[in-house]
């Protein structure tokens, strides 16, 4: 189901957020919102240097790499209670057609499909644990419509949406086993263009609907 209903900030008080590979103006976007509705902000990145903008803006920061299951693996023992996690790893390679679509090119975009998986798997369990989990990965409207000069790209998106999806089941499944309801959501965003002012302001208010509402819930952005 793609929803385009607006939502309001909340009060996110008492919530930690992991954004794994924050390194982007959406990364800086997000963590100011966040903050701003009171929410506590982790973010990761793979330089010091790179994550300063993050820590002016309030973030605790991590050298981190979220394309590494080890290193996302040992951020989750350290970090442990947490509420939402959004891998920001992305980027852009395309053009020439479908003989343009280059190993090098789909090479480039695999990072952002790796910090899908990996940061999925290393959190699940505090995600589950939390009493309001949250998994949120940014896609684009090119699964829908791929084209020839965009096939490395979409083929990318379309298998990351995939695993956020197989996520989704997953948190529904053990909340059934468990006989207990459903708390933890994974939720696709699309986008043609990346407003990064946009997605900050729906991950905020992904507190503002119950899990149930949101698991396996694609979220158009545009």
């Amino acid at each position: 189901m793609t929803d385009h209903q607006d939502t309001g900030a909340t009060d996110l008080s008492g919530r930690t957020v992991l954004l794994a590979g924050a390194t982007s103006a959406a990364g800086l976007a997000v963590t100011r919102a966040l903050r701003s509705a009171g929410a506590q902000v982790i973010a990761t990145g793979r330089s010091t240097e790179r994550l300063q903008d993050l820590a002016a803006a309030g973030a605790q920061i991590e050298v981190a790499d979220a394309t590494s299951l080890a290193e996302m693996t040992a951020l989750a023992a350290r970090l442990g209670q947490l509420d939402a996690v959004v891998p920001l790893v992305g980027g852009w390679r395309g053009g020439g057609g479908l003989a343009g679509q280059s190993d090098e090119d789909f090479a480039a975009l695999l990072p952002a499909l790796e910090a899908v998986r990996a940061t999925s798997r290393a959190f699940d369990a505090a995600l589950q644990a939390s009493d309001a989990g949250r998994f949120a990965i940014v896609s684009s409207t090119a699964v829908a419509r791929p084209l020839a000069g965009g096939a490395n790209y979409a083929a990318v998106k379309a298998a990351s949406e995939a695993w956020a999806r197989a996520v989704a089941q997953g948190f529904a499944k053990a909340a059934r086993e468990s006989g207990e309801p459903l708390r933890a959501a994974s939720i696709v965003f699309r986008a043609k263009t990346l407003a990064p002012e946009t997605l900050a302001t729906r991950i905020v208010a992904l507190w503002d609907a119950d899990a149930t509402d949101l698991n396996d819930r694609l979220i158009d952005l545009d």
